[in-house]
């Protein structure tokens, strides 16, 4: 009996603080950096990719001290929904290391609600403040869907639903070459963030997240984002 009481009296002490109960941290979300501002998370961005296109890479926060400390919990700075293509890996294209950014990537960078609910939880759980919506030169799905609409064909099994993602910026791009659409899907994806409920739109008007668009060279390496 004495060492029941014992252990609760343990318990309640622990619990107690300058007589205030305190709540104890999540896993992982102790000692945190502070949040980063999308301002400045778009610049860490847009510098590490001048890095990479002058070849003048510093492969940060990619050693075994950054490995343990990320054992416990992440804080991203940013977070990039990207095409699967291999040929686009954000941490390599913008110079960037361990637990720096939170990559979502889909072929055509398109939104469903996996992808979705993966952005809301890095807003909402993470912290992120910047989603960056990354379209690439020459993207096969783009091209795909394109064609395929144009010859009012259907393509083959589950890529149909990447087809009918895309359609709206085909549509909103006949006659144009497929750069064009590229960009508009980019931009269609952009606005679909911005006004998502309840999570995203609340954030974006009130000015705590920002929502941009970044069009990626094959050739030259470098990205260009949208100023809209």
């Amino acid at each position: 009996m004495k060492k029941h009481y014992f252990a609760v009296s343990v318990c309640i002490a622990s619990l107690t603080i300058g007589g205030q109960f305190a709540l104890a941290e999540p896993p992982g979300h102790g000692e945190q950096p502070a949040k980063v501002a999308p301002a400045d998370a778009l610049a860490r961005l847009k510098a590490g990719n001048q890095r990479f296109v002058a070849g003048k890479l510093q492969h940060p926060n990619q050693n075994p001290k950054r490995r343990t400390e990320l054992a416990t919990g992440q804080r991203p700075f940013a977070i990039i929904l990207g095409c699967a293509d291999s040929r686009t890996s954000p941490e390599v294209l913008f110079d960037q290391g361990l637990g720096d950014l939170f990559v979502v990537r889909v072929a055509g960078n398109v939104l469903d609600d996996h992808a979705l609910a993966s952005i809301e939880y890095a807003v909402d759980h993470l912290s992120a403040r910047l989603i960056v919506v990354l379209g690439h030169q020459r993207c096969g799905a783009v091209q795909a869907a394109k064609e395929t609409l144009d010859s009012k064909a259907e393509a083959p099994a589950h890529i149909n639903s990447l087809v009918a993602a895309i359609q709206p910026a085909v549509e909103a791009t006949r006659g144009a070459d497929v750069e064009s659409t590229i960009k508009a899907n980019v931009e269609n994806v952009v606005q679909s963030l911005r006004s998502s409920e309840p999570v995203l739109k609340r954030e974006v008007e009130a000015g705590a997240v920002s929502v941009v668009g970044a069009y990626y060279s094959l050739e030259s390496g470098a990205v260009a984002f949208t100023q809209k």
